[in-house]
């Protein structure tokens, strides 16, 4: 499933016009986006927890020369199934 299939299946749920869900689609997404901007936890009830997380840094190896390169900590979205979700799914 798309951006385009999530706004179809939203809009025909809730009987609504296409442009209308889109419009609820991309504030539900930018509501979560600004939330994880401001480092705070988003938790769904049931469907999941999206959280920041970083990621350290360290020494890899470049696969084409063998040579050592450093490898810069970052920062990353973690995104943890609810347990209605897993149950859902066959989780």
């Amino acid at each position: 499933m798309n951006k385009a299939d999530l706004i179809t299946a939203v809009a025909e749920a809730g009987d609504l016009p296409k442009v209308k869900a889109g419009e609820l689609v991309d504030a539900v997404f930018a509501a979560i986006t600004n939330a994880l901007k401001q480092r705070e936890e988003v938790r769904l009830v049931g469907f999941g927890s999206f959280a920041i997380s970083k990621r350290k840094g360290g020494i890899g190896r470049n696969p084409r020369t063998g040579e050592d390169i450093t490898v810069p900590e970052t920062t990353t979205v973690r995104f943890k199934a609810g347990k209605m979700l897993k149950e859902a799914v066959g989780a």
